[in-house]
């Protein structure tokens, strides 16, 4: 016999919030700006700047994404909703396992699309680029650093983003010392941005022999690409450039030429690197890149109003300055320590699911207590 009452409550809930999402899009306001943009791409000059022209998609590309995800969320709830009605009429048990299926969708949506009504930032949508460091620690440090980089490599597969390799330097017996990629999707900045700082892993190192129980830790910095953005200027004079040799992702193709590029930003003292591009060119290209992400990210986190006020100071990455610990011994818990969210399941959070984190601090974000 089907007893719906379970199932209601959860589509009533799902309702609840999913009606407040649906009265934030403006349909109306949003259809208005495509039209105007469609008017701009039909302009006979509109090719002619390469990056306004990337920037006018990007921003209609937005537009649609919520219209899309408004009328994805409406979809599921009847979906869902008419299932139940379905099964309550006719008594049929037999629908539980598709009722639970969609509304287990539709609560995975609202979610989605909660977590990105709440990305209010000036880079929010755009692509982003992280800087995994091992701290102290040598090997268990080094294996904690690339441990973190396929969890968020997951985290991309997961929501359908690409992935591209910026730099990368390895252990010295496994793991990578540092690792520096880019996610490539919308609001993955506006998304990832929480994950800047300290992670603190706990669990029986599998390099001692002894087998105990070892501490380590490894730094994140997310900085949002920034592209060819006017109002980020870095002097010539202000830059000292040294070059190396690049050897490949796993100690692989050992390059004969000095193609790696490593910038420091005088300054400050922010320091960039990049060797997997195949000219040194190509790997100064992309350390300008990636300083003009990391001088943006810092003034934005900082408030401050000129690109001269930074100083690149570094957090300590060890006690004390984690944001977030994953426990494997002698229990399995992963808590974020600003917000107090916790999951016992570390092997589907290691596995990419860090929804729940993210949501919990952007929900804090916006309610002004960070």
């Amino acid at each position: 016999m089907f007893i719906p009452d379970e199932y209601r409550v959860r589509l009533e809930n799902a309702k609840a919030k999913m009606d407040e999402v649906i009265e934030s899009v403006d349909v109306e306001a949003i259809n208005t700006q495509l039209a105007k943009i469609d008017e701009q791409i039909a302009a006979p000059d509109f090719w002619n700047d390469t990056q306004k022209s990337k920037e006018v998609f990007a921003e209609q590309s937005s537009l649609k994404g919520k219209l899309s995800r408004r009328k994805k969320l409406m979809d599921e709830y009847d979906d869902a909703e008419t299932l139940i009605a379905i099964a309550e009429e006719s008594d049929d048990d037999s629908l539980v396992g598709e009722i639970t299926e969609a509304l287990d969708s539709l609560e995975s949506t609202l979610q989605e699309v909660t977590m990105a009504l709440l990305l209010s930032g000036e880079y929010d949508r755009n692509n982003a680029i992280l800087t995994i460091h091992a701290g102290a620690g040598g090997t268990e440090a080094q294996d904690w650093a690339q441990m973190l980089y396929r969890m968020y490599t997951r985290w991309a597969e997961r929501h359908k983003f690409g992935v591209r390799m910026m730099d990368w330097l390895d252990g010295d017996e496994a793991g990578v010392k540092s690792v520096t990629f880019m996610i490539q999707g919308e609001n993955a900045y506006g998304y990832l941005k929480s994950e800047n700082g300290v992670h603190r892993l706990v669990r029986i190192s599998p390099f001692d022999a002894n087998s105990r129980r070892q501490t380590s830790f490894a730094s994140l910095e997310v900085m949002p690409e920034i592209g060819k953005d006017t109002s980020v200027e870095i002097r010539e004079e202000d830059i000292q450039m040294d070059v190396y040799r690049a050897s490949g992702k796993g100690g692989q193709k050992v390059n004969k030429t000095s193609s790696a590029v490593r910038l420091t930003h005088i300054p400050t003292g922010i320091v960039v690197s990049c060797q997997v591009e195949r000219s040194q060119h190509q790997n100064r290209e992309v350390c300008m890149e990636m300083l003009k992400a990391k001088l943006v990210e810092i003034k934005e986190r900082e408030h401050l109003d000129k690109i001269e006020d930074i100083k690149g100071v570094q957090m300590e990455i060890g006690w004390g300055s984690q944001i977030r610990s994953y426990v494997f011994m002698p229990y399995t818990l992963v808590k974020d320590h600003r917000t107090n969210y916790e999951m016992g399941n570390i092997n589907a959070v290691m596995d990419g699911d860090l929804d729940g984190f993210i949501n919990a601090y952007l929900v804090m974000n916006s309610r002004g207590q960070i």
